[in-house]
């Protein structure tokens, strides 16, 4: 079993609603990553930015960008992750793929859509949370919103990294940071925050603040500016955390309806 994860944080500006050029600039950050890793995170809505008019995004965009995603896995030998507008079953979602080298899709559809924005009527909101396994870990993701419902994430089935990718603004950028920190504390899990920078046409500015953070809730990585981040993950810190802090043992046990 592997022991250690490598993973690079891609925190960049996106161009608004042009798929084309965001996979572009996508394609050249990627080849700027020279270091061996294991998995690359990409922020929410990497080929639009938060748009609240997937109309105007040609319906077959979801689908080119999986199969750029998958080109670009099997060239970088790497798992590829972050959300797109999708459009499926005659419903548009935010929708997380995460794509493995050997051609391997999971995807994630965002539960907890934004209703401050109005995304709750435009993207139908997903059921399910999914559990995957990539190299020896146990890998949770969700999306931007879903960080302020502790329940939704809360480590029931002893996953090792949990991942939130997101467009979150400047204003509530602390809310990120503290729910960022929580999470992984409560959860005695690597906690993987991904956001964006620039600014969009909607007049919402981003601030990065990109993090992974560990079992015991201090940061491994932090920016605020564009950048690639690399953060080496340890099984073994997870396990020795937990076998000597066993919290997780007296956690309540429920199960997720509706």
């Amino acid at each position: 079993m592997q022991m250690e994860l490598q993973v690079a944080i891609i925190q960049s500006s996106l161009v608004w609603e042009d798929p084309e050029r965001n996979r572009e600039n996508f394609s050249n950050k990627l080849d700027s990553i020279s270091s061996d890793v294991d998995l690359i995170v990409l922020p929410e809505m990497f080929t639009t930015a938060f748009t609240m008019n997937p109309q105007n995004i040609a319906k077959e965009e979801g689908d080119k960008t999986v199969k750029w995603m998958l080109k670009e896995a099997e060239k970088k030998n790497v798992a590829l992750t972050g959300s797109m507008v999708f459009f499926a079953d005659g419903h548009y979602y935010n929708r997380l793929w995460f794509v493995e080298p050997n051609g391997k899709l999971s995807y994630y559809d965002k539960r907890h859509t934004f209703t401050l924005a109005g995304e709750d009527k435009i993207y139908n909101r997903g059921e399910e949370r999914i559990i995957i396994e990539y190299k020896g870990f146990r890998i949770c993701p969700l999306i931007c919103y879903d960080l302020r419902f502790p329940v939704w994430a809360r480590n029931t089935e002893n996953y090792d990294i949990l991942i939130y990718v997101a467009n979150w603004p400047t204003p509530r950028i602390n809310a990120w940071d503290a729910l960022l920190k929580a999470r992984a504390i409560e959860n005695m899990a690597y906690v993987i925050g991904v956001n964006r920078t620039g600014a969009d046409t909607t007049g919402h500015n981003y601030p990065g603040h990109s993090t992974v953070i560990d079992v015991l809730g201090s940061p491994v990585v932090f920016s605020e500016e564009e950048t690639v981040l690399y953060a080496t993950l340890s099984k073994k810190h997870i396990s020795e955390a937990r076998e000597k802090l066993k919290f997780l043992d007296d956690r309540d046990h429920f199960s997720l309806k509706g």
